[in-house]
């Protein structure tokens, strides 16, 4: 009888190893993939700022400051008033 004891006394003791390793890998891949998450918020960050100096980039580029200067070095003109000509849409026809 002593001995069915001593199994069972083994067995409980390697059901209880088993889980601590099993906790400690959890616990383990836990930190890893923490680790992780920090790294891609951090370059998320970085890519956002990049898209909105980006933005900021394209806004001034499409700015009158910069795209005057840029069409008379071309060796174009802003027009007079009497060269602005508002076009109208058709108007629909049904059929």
């Amino acid at each position: 009888m002593a001995a069915k004891g001593r199994y069972w006394l083994l067995l409980w003791l390697l059901f209880a190893l088993g889980v601590l390793v099993w906790v400690s890998a959890r616990q383990t891949s836990g930190v890893v993939l923490a680790g992780r998450l920090r790294e891609v918020r951090a370059q998320r960050l970085a890519v956002e700022a990049e898209r909105t100096a980006l933005a900021r980039r394209l806004q001034e580029a499409e700015s009158r400051a910069v795209l005057i200067p840029r069409a008379e070095s071309l060796g174009l003109r802003q027009p007079v008033d009497s060269e602005i000509i508002n076009l109208q849409p058709a108007p629909a026809t049904r059929h």
